[in-house]
């Protein structure tokens, strides 16, 4: 990596590999290896944000270049530059669905197939991987999840990162295609749901250290309210903030091109600041 950024005297580096949930590599050492040659870092994966988001910050800032991660949650939508335009709000918490493939699973499900026939149609319209674990079992939306955490939550340097291991985890794997149309039928669909919740407490030392109770599981959620609309590809996250009560985002079925732009978003906005 190294000798490829010093031969193409890179300014940018656009780093797309694939997410290794429990390491974050090698992606990390990518974008570390991007600003320490000097160029801005992009990135559309979670797992640098979630596993060295406070080192790769700071060294972006140490060599005055961009570290930009705006495609890791929900596509494209600005999230994480939402609030960097909402300067001393605090985010207490927030709940949504982030997670496409579960989502789309779901629905196939509430027209009566199998979960196994949901899951191959899901494969077949290109919403879901080959091996469909990390979405099926709820890694992918934890990893959102820490990552919105530790970047929007999380500000004060004494507070404790959360890892995706840390955050409660139940998957879709053993909902059945009955009660997914039951609880459809009375109103009250099942959706993969994604929670977090600030707390607080003294150590032992007399500092008071910040942390955030999260969740990712599959719930019930009212048909009529903004959860329970969200079908196929569609995503929704709604936050809670000390200024604003609820502040909400939905993302509508989003086409391919959305990761795509929040990439050359986070480009634009590093070479122009």
């Amino acid at each position: 990596m190294n000798a490829w950024l010093a031969a193409a005297r890179a300014d940018v580096l656009f780093e797309a590999t694939s997410l290794h949930v429990e390491t974050g590599q090698p992606a990390i050492d990518h974008i570390r290896a991007a600003l320490h040659h000097g160029a801005h870092a992009i990135t559309a994966n979670k797992g640098p944000v979630v596993h060295a988001y406070r080192e790769l910050r700071d060294l972006a800032t140490k060599q005055g270049k961009k570290f930009l991660f705006e495609s890791t949650v929900m596509d494209g939508v600005p999230i994480f530059s939402l609030f960097d335009q909402l300067p001393a709000i605090h985010l207490q918490g927030f709940h949504g669905i982030l997670n496409s493939t579960t989502n789309v699973i779901l629905g196939e499900m509430e027209n009566g197939l199998s979960f196994d026939e949901a899951l191959k149609k899901a494969q077949s319209l290109g919403v879901a991987e080959t091996d469909a674990t990390h979405d099926i079992d709820g890694w992918d939306a934890a990893v959102k999840t820490a990552a919105l955490i530790n970047v929007l939550m999380l500000t004060n340097e004494n507070d404790v990162p959360v890892k995706p291991e840390e955050i409660h985890r139940e998957g879709i794997r053993d909902l059945t295609m009955q009660a997914v149309r039951n609880a459809k039928r009375d109103g009250w669909p099942f959706k993969l749901v994604c929670r977090a919740e600030r707390t607080s407490f003294v150590d032992p030392s007399g500092i008071e250290v910040h942390g955030v109770k999260a969740s990712v599981a599959p719930e019930k959620v009212l048909a009529t309210s903004p959860m329970g609309k969200i079908s196929g590809t569609s995503s929704y996250i709604y936050f809670e903030t000390d200024i604003f009560p609820g502040l909400a985002i939905t993302e509508e079925n989003p086409g391919l091109y959305a990761t795509a732009y929040g990439m050359l978003a986070d480009f634009v906005r590093a070479v122009t600041s």
